[in-house]
């Protein structure tokens, strides 16, 4: 397809690009007419319109399905930087007339609605009752994702547990999280757990996060023959019910497996580390009155007040 070079962005354009976004969030034309409330004919004309007001090939359509072309993937990155734009600037014309009405884009990452200490739930519960015209979209994801997207304004905040703080985020302490090492029941140690010694616990399988965790855990893992990795902590709870591999987990994740007779805590005494969850923001961009309400909301709920980090 030919270059071209695109000199100013008309509202026309924007339609276009938000059309493509919900192709590629649809995966297929078919599966966008419905949200979209055109045809496929007339999805596959926007997109050709598109293609050719950016001079780009963004995908690829036909009998062998729906996909996209490097630069459709980048450009599908950009129109979501695009979109957090325009949702900043409509979140100051907001606080211009004193109203919550917008989006509230919040990342978490996973696991952690089991907490019992549900902060980050009753802070959204209330900030829903009290204004419905904000549109609440929580994302899952991992850490790092997180931290990015908080960081390029495509999250207002993100819940994540306290690593590596950058510096160009603010940190508001939620939670101290516990994790213990745990074997499954069909594991040779679930009936001897009183004959166990920490020399010994090399002897067996263990299960090593291949995400960030904090010096304190990483030394525990050095104590274990991790043979075994997993991206998240639902993939080492897994491997811990297969019987054959041990694995550190937070303990209100573990709880009803171990309620259930399906998992047991090892030397719980001294196998266990603790990682701070918190909450970040991107240091300076609190002139968001949507966070700035939420932030007040949750404030109230951690009593005594949690400290910040910077």
């Amino acid at each position: 397809m030919k270059p071209k070079k695109l000199n100013q962005v008309t509202d026309f354009d924007i339609k276009l690009l938000k059309i493509f976004k919900t192709v590629c969030d649809c995966h297929s034309f078919s599966s966008a007419e419905s949200i979209l409330g055109i045809s496929r004919s007339a999805i596959s004309l926007h997109m050709s319109d598109l293609e050719n007001r950016l001079g780009i090939r963004l995908c690829q359509r036909g009998r062998a399905g729906f996909a996209l072309t490097d630069e459709g993937r980048e450009i599908l990155e950009y129109i979501e930087v695009l979109t957090a734009s325009i949702e900043d600037f409509r979140a100051k014309i907001n606080q211009m007339h004193n109203q919550l009405k917008g989006e509230f884009n919040i990342g978490i990452i996973n696991n952690l609605v089991t907490m019992p200490s549900l902060y980050i739930t009753n802070t959204l519960a209330q900030l829903a009752e009290e204004n419905t015209e904000v549109v609440i979209n929580i994302s899952m994801s991992t850490l790092s994702d997180i931290e990015c997207r908080v960081l390029d304004n495509r999250l207002h905040a993100g819940v994540i547990p306290l690593v590596t703080p950058l510096s160009g985020l603010d940190y508001f302490h939620l939670y101290e999280e516990k994790s213990y090492l745990y074997c499954g029941k069909n594991h040779p140690l679930f009936n001897h757990l009183n004959e166990i010694k920490s020399k010994d616990l090399n002897n067996w399988q263990a299960v090593l996060p291949n995400y960030a965790i904090t010096a304190e855990a990483s030394k525990l893992h050095q104590l274990l023959d991790c043979s075994a990795t997993a991206s998240d902590r639902e993939g080492i709870a897994f491997l811990i019910l297969t019987g054959k591999f041990l694995g550190f987990l937070p303990d209100h994740y573990a709880k009803k497996w171990v309620e259930d007779g399906f998992m047991q805590p090892i030397m719980q005494e001294v196998m266990y580390y603790s990682t701070p969850i918190c909450l970040t923001t991107h240091k300076g961009k609190n002139y968001n009155m949507i966070l700035k309400a939420f932030m007040d909301i949750l404030k109230q709920k951690i009593i005594p007040a949690a400290p910040s980090i910077s």
